[in-house]
């Protein structure tokens, strides 16, 4: 066998098990549901007989972990999107605001790891680019789970922030956002053709932690597709091969999934659709003083424990979004 015939068969065997994980993500609950519902119903009887409450309000809390089963299963049908079940890459970017808007970007990448760890998606940073004075300009995080992107996707616009801000002597309100960017992973037998002569490569020397040869080699990558603007970086390697890969790899999910939405709006224009939400629009805002609140602009739903929040409890924001706007 060929070395290529080698990794062709590899590529394909891992497909398979993206596969199964993915039927096994619906299957399992599903089953959970089915064999919790059989067995409540057969004890709710034993405990009425017995007229035991104790045992009836602990049947009853479990009826309430299979509702909550039932309900993801529910969001997870909304994921049926062409690219819903793939892994994604999540980028945060500073607004305008200097430092206030750098140190909304570290509480926000914080919240999302946070949120990332909860959901058992895997998850490294490939790039980061920190603020002059605190905090970070921009960061980068390539998020590798079942349907992350499908869930990953309903954080992207604006977010902003309303606090007394820690860096203003005088204790003053300030008013910070920062931009959620969220791109799929896509196969590589996807065609996406990116010709040289639109593709501008630029090197410089990583930011980020990573020992001497990081911070004194052109080892990071940011390439811009020149017709569309966008952009791509990694420097999470120390080769600036790899790096030029995942940039690519990622210069090429941001332009097929700009393909994807162009081909949604024109379907729209011609079915008279009419959205209220539009891109790069606000979708969030978090206010810390002089009361505390988190709402979301699109769904309208509000959670006032904004501790939680930040610390990644942000799922029925998102499920909220996906049972609306799918």
């Amino acid at each position: 066998m060929s070395e290529q015939n080698f990794w062709d068969d590899q590529n394909e065997a891992q497909k398979i098990i993206d596969r199964l994980n993915i039927l096994r993500e619906w299957i399992e609950p599903f089953e959970k549901v089915f064999q919790g519902t059989e067995n409540i119903s057969q004890l709710a009887d034993e405990a009425k007989e017995l007229n035991d409450q104790a045992f009836l309000d602990e049947l009853l809390m479990e009826v309430g972990s299979l509702k909550k089963i039932l309900n993801d299963l529910e969001i997870k049908k909304m994921l049926s999107g062409e690219l819903d079940k793939n892994s994604c890459y999540l980028s945060i970017n500073a607004g305008a605001g200097g430092t206030e808007s750098c140190d909304w970007v570290q509480m926000l990448a914080r919240m999302y790891t946070r949120w990332f760890q909860r959901k058992g998606y895997k998850f490294e940073e490939i790039d980061r680019l920190d603020g002059d004075v605190a905090g970070i300009k921009n960061i980068t995080y390539k998020v590798d789970g079942p349907f992350s992107y499908g869930y990953c996707k309903a954080e992207k616009g604006v977010h902003r922030l309303v606090r007394i801000s820690p860096f203003d002597s005088n204790a003053r309100r300030h008013t910070s956002f920062a931009s959620v960017d969220v791109s799929p992973q896509i196969d590589e037998d996807i065609d996406i053709e990116i010709r040289s002569e639109d593709l501008r490569v630029d090197t410089y020397r990583s930011s980020g932690a990573g020992g001497q040869h990081v911070n004194t080699t052109d080892s990071a990558v940011r390439m811009t597709h020149i017709p569309t603007g966008i952009v791509a970086s990694c420097q999470k390697e120390r080769s600036q091969i790899q790096n030029r890969e995942t940039c690519l790899k990622m210069l090429k999910a941001k332009l097929y999934e700009r393909r994807l939405e162009e081909r949604k709006k024109n379907l729209e224009i011609i079915g008279g659709e009419k959205k209220e939400i539009g891109w790069g629009s606000q979708i969030r805002s978090y206010v810390f003083q002089p009361y505390t609140l988190v709402k979301d602009a699109r769904t309208k739903v509000e959670d006032g424990n904004i501790i939680a929040v930040m610390d990644g409890e942000i799922d029925h924001f998102i499920n909220a979004y996906l049972k609306q706007f799918g």
